[in-house]
This record gives structure tokens, C-alpha cells and sequence, in this order.
């Protein structure tokens, strides 16, 4: 059954950030070829949208595409004056948000993650938005928990992003929860985009270089991930790179935005999902490959970041006709 996405733009969206989903979404096709969302944009009243830039934009839809979508995105709008000093919206946008049936899975991109807390829907979660905003959104919503330094942040009905590109992670991410790596990593090169980020890697922040900039710790994540099976340690790491334990800390949370055995495990836990998606190997060797040591651990893991353990991850996610052995295993 076609999973029906609905796309408010409201006045001041972006028109770039607008058309992210349905560039996404329309790109994921069944075997077939066929396509498995179908992409509608509205708007309150059906009305014409002022955008962001110097021009408007018409949509087919009003609010009432939102009854029966299956999940809402709201595309980026430039929060206003207004919503940046009282953290408020006007009563027809509070009233449409709060009127999104429970269980539809809600998505912000960017700055529209300011509508969805004035609307109350983030109450006590954890939430991103583009990192410039992020000391005044934690200023408005002290209720919130705001990640500068990540690209989305998924709670399971309701999902935020940072900005620009970042949508289009977040987007690719509801496609891989949805159908799975192999038609995720289809859409995306049919978009010509990234196949997979994490929603944990950092947004592109404006960081202050080390004077020794040359010094970075990209030749030792790629070494790490060619080890991904061996019990490596900070030290190790810190080692590799010929640094210090904390300058090691230091330079990697200032090149990834996470530590180095957060992103360690960020880096095991996704070779564990392509495994699960690609082969039929036993869990227990997949533990073992991925670096988790045995079954329990790696179960563990699962039911804490994916909420699924791994035998049923593999049942939702794999690809169909996936042979044994297929896939090499470090």
C-alpha cells in the first residue's frame, strides 16, 4: 500500500527545503519500479504560499490532506519575528498541527522544528534544528532538549532535522526505516546524494581550526573501520593518530560531534543493519563481525537505538532474495 506523505508550506517556507521530500520520497520504487509514496503539498486554505525568496508558490492542497496522510512533513519556514520573541504561533498553524491524527509520524525540517515545539508536540523530547538557532530555540523551549551537533534526530512518531541537506538525510532515513538499505541507497543515487549518513554525525558547524589542522583524526576513523571486529580501545585510536588520549577526544568531537567510542559504536551498530539487510548470516556471526563480541551484546544495542532485536529487523528490512554468504565480512 502507497504511503501517503503530506507537505505543509506555510508562509515563509523555503522553496528548496519545500521540495525535498517529494524529491525523495518519489525516488523510492518497489521492484516493480512502481512507487512506494505518494507526495501531496498543501497549505492552510489551499492558499497561495509567500515564500522565503521573492515570489509565490500555488499548491493543490488544503490542511484537510492532512486527515489522511500517513506522515506530515513541514517543510522549512522562517521562523518570525514573533515566534522568535514569545515562542508562539498564530491560532489557525497551532490549531492544524495539534489536529494531526495521533500515530501520523510528524517531520521538521530545519527552523520548522520552532512550529512543532510552540505547537506542544515536543514537549520533554529531544529535538534539532539549524545549529544558528539552537541557544534561542533552548531559550524559548527550555523543555526541550536541543542537539546542535547532529543532523536529525528521530523519536520515533516525531522526527527533526537541521538544515538543508540534512533533510534530505532525514528523509532517506524514513526510507530505509521504511523499505529498507537497498531501496534507500536507490533513491539516493537517483537523487545524486549521500546514501547514508548518521543522524549522529555533526552538522556543519563553524568550528575554530587547530593551528596543526593536518593533524586529523580521518585516517584513524578509516582505520577503525577496517577493524571494526577487533576490540579496539581509546587508546588504540588515540594511538593510531599519534596523539594524546584527550587531544585525541578533542580533535575527533571537533571533526564528528561525538566522541570516539560513541561514534565507534554508531559506526558498529550500522555495519550490524547492513549485514541484517544484505545477508543471511547468523546473528552470532554478525555479533562477532561487527565487533559486539556475542549475540546478547548486539541485542542489546538493537533493542536500545533500532527498538526492534535484530531477528526482527532483519525480517522488516531485509532484501528479498539475499543469498547466503553474499556479502564479505570483515
Amino acid at each position: 500500500m502507497t504511503h501517503r506523505v503530506a507537505v505543509l508550506a506555510l508562509d515563509g517556507v523555503l522553496p528548496l527545503d519545500l521540495g525535498i521530500p517529494a524529491r525523495v520520497f518519489n525516488e523510492a520504487r518497489a521492484p516493480d519500479g512502481s512507487r512506494l509514496y505518494s507526495v501531496g503539498t498543501c497549505s492552510l486554505g489551499g492558499r497561495p504560499v509567500r515564500t522565503h525568496e521573492d515570489f509565490r508558490i500555488v499548491v493543490e492542497h488544503d490542511e484537510s490532506l492532512l486527515d489522511t496522510a500517513d506522515t506530515v512533513v513541514i517543510a522549512t519556514q522562517e521562523p518570525t519575528s514573533d515566534l522568535l520573541a514569545t515562542g508562539t504561533l498564530p491560532e489557525d498553524v497551532t490549531a492544524v498541527l495539534k489536529g494531526i491524527r495521533p500515530g501520523t509520524r510528524i517531520v521538521s525540517l530545519c527552523t520548522s522544528a520552532f512550529l512543532l515545539a510552540a505547537a506542544g508536540l515536543l514537549d520533554g523530547m529531544r529535538a534539532t534544528t539549524h545549529w544558528t538557532l539552537c541557544e534561542a530555540f533552548t531559550q524559548l523551549f527550555p523543555g526541550i532538549e536541543v542537539d546542535p551537533n547532529v543532523l536529525f534526530v528521530d523519536n520515533g512518531r516525531i522526527l527533526t532535522s537541521a538544515g538543508g541537506a540534512a533533510g534530505i538525510d532525514l528523509c532517506l532515513h524514513l526510507v530505509r526505516l521504511d523499505h529498507g538499505a537497498s531501496v534507500a541507497a536507490a533513491a539516493a543515487r537517483r537523487c545524486v546524494a549521500a546514501p547514508w549518513r548518521e543522524g549522529g554525525q555533526a552538522q556543519f558547524i563553524e568550528h575554530v581550526v587547530p593551528q596543526d589542522a593536518d593533524r586529523s583524526t580521518s585516517d584513524t576513523r578509516q582505520w577503525a573501520l577496517e577493524r571494526l571486529a577487533d576490540p579496539l580501545t581509546l587508546e588504540d585510536m588515540a594511538r593510531h593518530a599519534h596523539m594524546s588520549v584527550r587531544t585525541f577526544t578533542r580533535r575527533f568531537r571537533q571533526e564528528t560531534g561525538l566522541s570516539p567510542l560513541k561514534w565507534l559504536a554508531q559506526r558498529r551498530l550500522a555495519h550490524a543493519r547492513h549485514l541484517l539487510e544484505s545477508t543471511t548470516l547468523p546473528v552470532a556471526r554478525i555479533a562477532t563481525a561487527c565487533g559486539f563480541g556475542d549475540p546478547v551484546a548486539l541485542r542489546r544495542q538493537f533493542h536500545t537505538y533500532v527498538g526492534l532485536s535484530p531477528a526482527a529487523y532483519r525480517r522488516a528490512h531485509s532484501a528479498p532474495g539475499v543469498a547466503e554468504g553474499t556479502a564479505a565480512v570483515r
